[in-house]
């Protein structure tokens, strides 16, 4: 008895051993120093991972979908063919895990989904106490990261004049930043960015009254320094004027003044920074920012925030990490990509270094673009960061003007001025990547990059101080060989049938051609398919019909043409709202019953005569409300029966349409005293 009790209490002491090594496994090393450089009781702010999501067979049926559907539909270009435009990594976190957190009292800063993982406040106690929990399974410092230095202009301000006649727009001071990397030439072939979504993730926006941004498409905003809706300046932690100054450069417009690369784009705008004191800059807000507007459709992130190693006491990442698979924000810029969406970063102010890179995360990244800066001379910028990634990879990416700038004054709402830094060559460059996309929107991600890298100035020998050079945007958008050229379209829908007619200049290895509809511009039906010339240098005529009734009031519709290979492109979408009814159709009148009047409406199918008479029920005429010649579409008149008494009357319409089509209805109405 004596022995067996020994022998229990033995396995109970080696299983709480083996316990609590497995436990103190979840703390990293990085954990534990932080949790032994400081008191018991100070609030450390941390990665918790999951084990998992729990039961997620859920999420696997029905019509359940993570992110909207412009997401989803972005997201097809970087799926295989058969397969959901997301995968596990897009699911919810399981929210039993985050209420155990809570309960403890760990304080939950931002969920992320990418991750399986919260960012929370924990102390030693709290994060010991989590060790315990089997769903956890590790727990790491956030890393702290250092602001990018700001830049004082580095060279005098060099303006260049633009040329009479030549170009659409009137760019202002803002000409020789954009002529350095060909954007007037584009916007002169009408691509200004259109159907791109861009994300600006910065330090804040706070004069969004700015006359450069009265145009300017704001689908979304969020602060997640301090989790709120508002961008801008108030009584919250953060200055935004840097946030000011790199959107005008993106996206502002305003003629003869500031003119950014793609000022029809849509955008999504992030406050991812504190700026209100040296405290070190914490990379989760970023990522919750990368995942939030992945979800709205983003095409395209700008960050103008290049992020590296913070001094001691604070531990964080060196240029040892930048290695493209160390920073976490740098693992969530690549997994943005492979979600579909191109991902720009400055690559920082930090200059030169002999023996080393200076880059600032996530510009590391194998699938991020990052942006360097030139002058007006094409130079590199003295401040510009250099690469190469430790594993050995060319960096920067890419370079655009980054010295005296011309952007919005954050002062004045009418007011421009320069800055410097790679702030503001990340922007116009990721404004030359919307135009790329929106000449070419089924490109992915990786061929957007090619098209920007191997169409610069420096592409024949890339280096780690200019990368592949100076972008050229007139020469990115035309990258990838077009196998249709000189493609016109037009549409029309009558008497219930769709009629499409396009043409071409020429076609090269051009398989065919398919027409869609949609009567949302978010659901696509295939309408058909034509077959395509082939190679050919003589322009061609299309005529696509179909019979489609339909009682929507528009219709959107476009043409995917479709190559040899099996690639595909879409023309610009046309919408059509003046659909004529298939058939005459006297409608009921409104309000019925009335007093002291009503509208009748009819559909006219053609042009013809439309003859509407009042009658009693005793089938006496009491009035001709109309007789006279009618156009397609919807006809109506107001009957006002002021002199007639109560009662029930009839209307009745006969209508003769060209064609000789003649067609009577009645319908009945009650009049009210």
């Amino acid at each position: 008895m004596k022995n067996r009790f020994w022998i229990v209490l033995s396995v109970i002491l080696l299983t709480s051993a083996l316990a609590a090594q497995q436990g103190s496994e979840k703390l990293t090393p990085g954990m534990k120093a932080r949790i032994a450089d400081n008191s018991p009781g100070t609030s450390h702010l941390v990665w918790i991972y999951f084990t998992d999501k729990g039961d997620i067979s859920v999420f696997k049926q029905g019509d359940y979908t993570p992110v909207s559907p412009k997401s989803l539909e972005r997201r097809k270009k970087v799926t295989a063919p058969g397969t959901l435009p997301y995968d596990e990594s897009d699911l919810p976190v399981n929210s039993l895990y985050i209420s155990r957190l809570e309960q403890s009292g760990i304080q939950i800063k931002h969920i992320s989904r990418w991750f399986n993982a919260v960012s929370a406040y924990a102390t030693a106690a709290q994060l010991q106490y989590i060790q315990s929990l089997p769903f956890v399974k590790l727990a790491d410092p956030v890393a702290l990261l250092k602001k990018p230095a700001r830049i004082q202009e580095d060279e005098p301000v060099s303006l260049l004049k633009q040329p009479d006649g030549v170009y659409v727009f009137n760019y202002g001071n803002s000409f020789a930043q954009l002529n350095q990397i060909k954007v007037p030439e584009v916007h002169n072939l009408g691509i200004t960015g259109q159907g791109v979504t861009i994300a600006v993730m910065d330090a804040g926006f706070n004069r969004l009254s700015h006359e450069s941004f009265n145009t300017m498409n704001i689908i979304a905003k969020w602060d997640f320094v301090n989790n709120d809706p508002g961008v801008g300046d108030s009584t919250d932690m953060g200055y935004g004027g840097h946030g000011t100054q790199t959107l005008s450069t993106i996206g502002g417009f305003k003629e003869g003044q500031l003119i950014g690369p793609a000022f029809s784009s849509a955008y999504i705008l992030a406050k991812t920074e504190n700026t209100d004191s040296e405290t070190p800059i914490e990379e989760d807000n970023w990522i919750a920012a990368a995942e939030w507007a992945d979800s709205i459709g983003a095409d395209v992130f700008s960050t103008s925030l290049g992020y590296i190693g913070f001094d001691a006491p604070y531990p964080s990442y060196t240029w040892q990490s930048m290695d493209g698979n160390t920073a976490r924000i740098t693992i969530g810029a690549d997994l943005a990509v492979k979600k579909g969406i191109v991902v720009l970063n400055s690559a920082g102010n930090e200059g030169f270094h002999s023996t080393q890179n200076t880059l600032g995360a996530p510009s590391d990244g194998d699938s991020v673009i990052a942006v360097g800066a030139v002058g007006s001379t094409g130079n590199r910028s003295s401040f510009s960061s250099v690469g190469n990634t430790v594993d050995g990879r060319t960096k920067p990416d890419i370079m655009a003007r980054g010295s005296s700038v011309t952007v919005a004054s954050t002062s004045s709402n009418t007011g421009y001025t320069t800055s410097s830094g790679t702030s503001f060559s990340c922007p116009l460059a990721a404004g030359v990547a919307a135009l790329v996309l929106s000449a070419n929107p089924t490109l992915t991600p990786m061929q957007v990059r090619d098209a920007l890298r191997n169409t610069a100035s420096n592409a024949a020998a890339p280096n780690r101080e200019m990368g592949w050079g100076i972008v050229n945007a007139l020469s990115a958008i035309s990258y990838f060989v077009t196998p249709v050229e000189g493609w016109s379209m037009r549409a029309s829908y009558i008497s219930g049938r769709l009629n499409l007619e396009w043409q071409t200049t020429s076609e090269s290895n051009n398989y065919g051609f398919e027409p869609e509809y949609s009567f949302d511009r978010l659901n696509w039906q295939s309408a058909g398919f034509v077959e395509g010339a082939g190679t050919t240098m003589q322009a061609r005529v299309y005529n696509f019909s179909i019979l489609l009734n339909t009682t929507a009031s528009k219709i959107f519709v476009r043409i995917k043409q479709i190559d040899l290979g099996g690639s595909f492109r879409y023309m610009n979408e046309i919408e059509i709202d003046n659909i004529l009814p298939a058939e005459f159709a006297l409608l009921q009148n409104y309000p019925n019953p009335f007093n002291p009047s009503t509208r009748m409406k009819a559909d006219i199918p053609e042009a013809g005569n439309l003859n509407i008479e009042i009658y009693t029920v005793t089938g006496e005429r009491a009035m001709v409300l109309f007789n006279g010649a009618v156009a397609p579409g919807q006809f109506s008149a107001d009957f006002t029966p002021a002199d007639l008494p109560a009662g029930i009357y009839l209307a009745r319409a006969v209508f003769q349409g060209v064609s000789g089509q003649k067609v009577s209805q009645t319908t009945k109405m009650t009049y009210l005293k």
